[in-house]
């Protein structure tokens, strides 16, 4: 019976003891703010040389890491609405395009062509999958085909309010 009592108790007063040790710091004095600090409103940052050094390294070495076809964007995700290869490709795709943007006025579309012989109309710069999936279930009904697929995406423009 003590065998089983002592790693018991023992246990106990392991976890009473941690739970004393844990300072009690009231929520009211977390954020007190000195009146007499010098300067207020000033920010100084202290930056070694060697930091720009590094972000200089890491902005080249980034540059080109997703051009495509002379063009810099990012990773994201369109919506495909024509691929094939058959011999009329390129006037279905031309067609697929024109009646899209008959029916989508506002969305961007993009053209494509890929070895051997493909060729692809996407749309749209969506940064995330679930920005995209809102215009596919718009999309999907008109176009039955259509599909997300993971691209390069021109950069969003950050002045629209």
């Amino acid at each position: 019976m003590i065998r089983k009592t002592c790693p018991v108790l023992f246990l106990f007063i392991l976890t009473a003891a941690s739970a004393l040790a844990q300072p009690y710091v009231k929520t009211s004095g977390l954020f007190v703010r000195d009146q007499n600090q010098g300067n207020p409103g000033k920010l100084e940052i202290y930056q070694p040389a060697q930091l720009d050094t590094l972000i200089s390294r890491h902005i080249l070495a980034n540059q080109n890491l997703y051009q495509v076809n002379n063009h810099y964007g990012m990773e994201g995700f369109r919506i495909q609405i024509y691929a094939s290869n058959n011999r009329n490709a390129r006037e279905e795709s031309n067609k697929a395009r024109a009646e899209f943007i008959s029916k989508f006025p506002d969305i961007v579309s993009y053209p494509l062509y890929a070895e051997p012989g493909y060729f692809k109309v996407r749309v749209g710069d969506f940064r995330t999958r679930s920005e995209a999936f809102k215009l596919y279930q718009a999309v999907s009904r008109e176009f039955p085909g259509a599909y997300i697929v993971p691209d390069v995406i021109n950069f969003p423009d950050l002045n629209i309010k």
